[in-house]
């Protein structure tokens, strides 16, 4: 496997290239992941790597939110976009297409990254990334894109694409992961900073 410490990131999202991993979650039945240390002015541009996400609960939703109070809160006002594309295992289904379901409009709440996991079938997971853009500034909303790819309930491939603001000016300080039915069965979040 790359290491994403030693590697030029490549990518159009990104704005510089050498990854420098600060920490990493390992979950084993938790409610949420948290990070709520080393995302701070050190980077302009900080990324969360999914590695086998398995939810408890058979079609629940991964999600995340974003704290100005050190985490005290996971409250901050978002405005985002979510599309996707699906096909079944048979080939009886494929779609691509908007989930006007599944974004924020000026909203709190958590933002699903994914919706309908497998958990009854052991090899079901999710991975993934996450770009935040500049948390720390004081001027700027902060900008992030993801995108995920999951084994869906209904025996297919889903692969989700997310990207939007939060919608504060205050300085982003930590970020919370859950699952939205239950708790985070296992898998790993690893956070890089990007220099």
């Amino acid at each position: 496997m790359a290491n994403f410490n030693t590697i030029r990131y490549n990518n159009p999202y990104s704005t510089a290239g050498n990854f420098v991993k600060i920490s990493s979650t390992t979950a084993s039945s938790d409610s949420t992941i948290s990070f709520t240390s080393g995302i701070d002015s050190t980077y302009k541009e900080y990324v969360f790597y999914f590695v086998n996400i398995h939810p408890e609960t058979d079609g629940s939703e991964f999600q995340f939110n974003m704290s100005v109070d050190s985490g005290s809160n996971y409250n901050v006002t978002k405005t985002t976009s979510f599309f996707d594309a699906e096909h079944n295992e048979d080939d009886s289904y494929a779609d691509i297409g908007y989930q006007t379901g599944q974004d924020l409009a000026q909203s709190t709440s958590f933002q699903n990254l994914s919706i309908d996991m497998e958990a009854n079938d052991s090899d079901g997971s999710l991975n993934g990334y996450l770009h935040l853009f500049n948390p720390s500034s004081t001027t700027f909303v902060k900008h992030f894109i993801a995108a995920t790819t999951s084994m869906h309930q209904s025996a297919r491939i889903y692969t989700s694409y997310i990207a939007g603001y939060g919608n504060t000016t205050s300085a982003v300080d930590a970020v919370q992961f859950k699952m939205s039915g239950d708790n985070i069965d296992s898998g790993t979040i690893i956070m890089y900073g990007v220099k």
